[in-house]
């Protein structure tokens, strides 16, 4: 059999996915990982991997491509930026790969944008050419797809709306050092401290928050008549619409995937958000598709391992 991997590269854990060359997923399974950036940790990697293949009775021999997507900028060359998250020597890991699936191409994608690919391959955005995926987590991240080709980007910084500035009059400063980013409104981060401000504003009391990126906790305060709440959605709706709509006047695209951890409650603010949409898109954009993206934590799996698979059918291999 042929078979193709996907790798989601974590801080102290590798996610690893077997598939089909047709995008059939045969096993998921979690491999503990040191930081990857020694022969010991690379050993665990692909020790690990040829454990699922060999419960499939498939060999390294088997795998064709081997995609890993990571937290970080990955420029058009596949060329790894900066990566703040995670401990990881790029070259050192694929060298170790390399080593162990001969046959393997390789490919390394940016977490969003490998969302977005396995959206394409195996989810929602199945046979549409041009979307965007926009991931709403702990930060803000998007993959952006054109004519069915991904937008890296020369830099890496392909997709990265979560740096759109939406409010020039922000005091507080962003993560990347700027300030008014739509991050720090769109964000589970961004979301809660909304709430909270707004709580305090007003001199009431908030529901209690477990940690700073638990919008769930806020979500149901939404849902039980928060007045707090509500505002703080809202204004999320606010800035994530702006930024959509000026994203729409540079790529146009046909549809909006709504993923990461705060897409949990899309169907809660799909309307505030597809509203705010109409009222700020340029009028020939207005009936783009805002829709939820549809493999959740999965996704980036299915899209790195997606774009291994195109590298190595661009290659002739």
């Amino acid at each position: 059999m042929e078979a193709v991997l996907g790798i989601d590269v974590g801080g102290t854990s590798i996610k690893a996915g077997l598939f089909t060359p047709e995008g059939e997923l045969l096993e998921e399974r979690k491999i503990p990982t040191p930081a990857l950036v020694d022969d010991a940790a690379y050993a665990a990697v692909t020790d690990g991997l040829k454990r699922i293949l060999n419960a499939h009775d498939a060999t390294p021999e088997d795998v064709i491509a081997c995609g890993l997507d990571i937290p970080g900028p990955v420029a058009d060359d596949g060329t790894v930026g900066f990566l703040p998250n995670i401990k990881l020597d790029p070259e050192g890991l694929v060298g170790a790969i390399s080593s162990v699936f001969p046959r393997a191409q390789i490919a390394f994608v940016n977490d969003a944008n490998a969302a977005a690919l396995g959206e394409m391959w195996a989810g929602v955005a199945h046979g549409t050419s041009s979307y965007v995926l926009i991931a709403l987590g702990t930060g803000v991240g998007a993959g952006v797809v054109v004519n069915g080709r991904l937008v890296a980007g020369a830099f890496g910084a392909g997709g990265e709306i979560g740096h759109i500035t939406v409010n020039p009059n922000e005091t507080l400063t962003c993560g990347c050092g700027r300030k008014g980013c739509l991050e720090q409104y769109a964000s589970a981060k961004g979301i809660v401290r909304l709430y909270l401000a707004e709580c305090e504003a007003r001199g009431v009391t908030p529901v209690k928050v477990e940690h700073a990126t638990d919008t769930l906790s806020v979500f149901r305060a939404l849902a039980s008549g928060d007045d707090c709440a509500k505002l703080a959605v809202d204004q999320m709706c606010e800035y994530l619409a702006q930024a959509m709509a000026q994203v729409s006047c540079v790529v146009d695209p046909a549809m909006y995937l709504i993923g990461g951890g705060v897409a949990g409650a899309f169907a809660t603010f799909a309307p505030e958000l597809r509203r705010r949409f109409a009222a700020h898109a340029l009028s020939t954009c207005r009936d783009v598709r805002i829709e939820a993206a549809s493999l959740g934590n999965q996704a980036a799996m299915y899209g790195c391992a997606y774009e291994a698979l195109r590298l190595r059918d661009a290659a002739g291999k």
